[in-house]
């Protein structure tokens, strides 16, 4: 199990954060301030850190040059409100691998984690190889490809044209393989909004993409469960 630490003294983000990351199979420590985070880093063997730049104590960017003194591989994906191109930059400047910026959808999050443990060869530096980055970003179902870099999906080899939706609903599925996932669940990671009773947004993109990825009955990959959702497995 991939040992994650979150370092973010909101508590509500923390509380969203964690048990997403630990629903996904992450065993996840939370530090709310920069300088227990150093500590724990330094004292813990951990595969990725999140780390916001506003804290007490110490701020994200110091507190990711102090871990950067003792641990220079392990993956340090920044969570922060400040977007700005400026921000980004002293982010990345000071350590960090990657940038997710508030407010954000999950399933994104856990995209940027996969990624940057696909990257850090468990734990390992990773080596600069330009030819191969598409590689960091694959996604593999039976035939279905779904590179997140170039955005490009194919099945059997022929590619696929997904709008930005179908797009987000697709690789939340190819997150959370052979798991049944009920509709609440789908349109929280993907839509950002809380279950509403009525509602058919869900069934109505599922089959959009059910169209698109099934050519024939007996290829089906996402799957109705009645009366608990959908779940993506092999035909």
């Amino acid at each position: 199990m991939k040992k994650i630490i979150l370092i973010e003294d909101e508590t509500g983000v923390v509380s969203f954060i964690k048990k997403g990351l630990q629903e996904n199979g992450y065993e996840v420590s939370v530090a709310f301030d920069g300088k227990t985070g150093v500590q724990l880093v330094q004292s813990n063997d951990f595969d990725l850190v999140i780390l916001d730049i506003m804290l007490p104590e110490m701020n994200g960017l110091d507190a990711c040059k102090e871990i950067r003194k003792t641990n220079p591989h392990v993956p340090i994906l920044f969570l922060t409100a400040l977007g700005t191109s400026e921000n980004i930059v002293l982010g990345l400047e000071s350590g960090g691998d990657d940038y997710l910026v508030k407010p954000f959808k999950f399933i994104e999050l856990v995209a940027r984690i996969k990624s940057l443990l696909r990257r850090s060869h468990n734990g390992n530096p990773a080596e600069p190889a330009e030819p191969e980055v598409d590689q960091e970003y694959l996604y593999q179902f039976s035939d279905l490809v779904l590179n997140d870099y170039t955005k490009k999906v194919t099945r059997g080899g022929e590619e696929i044209s997904l709008t930005s939706t179908e797009y987000k609903l697709l690789l939340y599925f190819l997150n959370n393989p052979e798991k049944v996932i009920s509709r609440a669940e789908i349109l929280d990671a993907v839509w950002g909004v809380n279950y509403e009773l009525g509602t058919n947004v869900v069934d109505v993109y599922v089959n959009y993409l059910r169209k698109k990825l099934d050519h024939q009955e007996d290829q089906k990959l996402i799957h109705t469960v009645i009366g608990m959702g959908y779940v993506m497995k092999k035909p």
